[in-house]
């Protein structure tokens, strides 16, 4: 997951050219599909690794007078806030040729 960490996407809202999103594949639809779906891969490994980490400080006890204020989780909760949006490090990874994507052939 420290890939994640070292990523340089946008923290912002960003406008891409079309035409760089578009030119290994042709087709803008195409090149948006296979973007989206490694967001998706991104966002998965990222609520995973937050959980594992989260779980760490679970109490499992149902009182609320044991429930109190923990300034280790509230750093890890502020970390993965401050993570550029999985949407971006897609495009990054997409721009930079680290996506890889082949094409099933139907027609066989």
């Amino acid at each position: 997951m420290t890939k994640y960490r070292e990523s340089k996407a946008a923290h912002t809202t960003k406008t891409y050219n079309r035409n760089e999103l578009e030119i290994k594949t042709k087709n803008i639809y195409e090149a948006l599909s296979i973007i989206a779906k490694r967001s998706q891969q991104i966002n998965l490994e990222i609520k995973k690794e937050l959980h594992e980490k989260l779980d760490e400080f679970a109490t499992h006890n149902d009182s609320l007078e044991e429930i109190f204020e923990n300034k280790e989780q509230i750093e890890v909760s502020r970390f993965y806030e401050r993570l550029p949006k999985p949407h971006a490090m897609a495009i990054e990874e997409w721009l930079k040729d680290k996506i890889y994507s082949r094409k099933t052939d139907d027609s066989k």
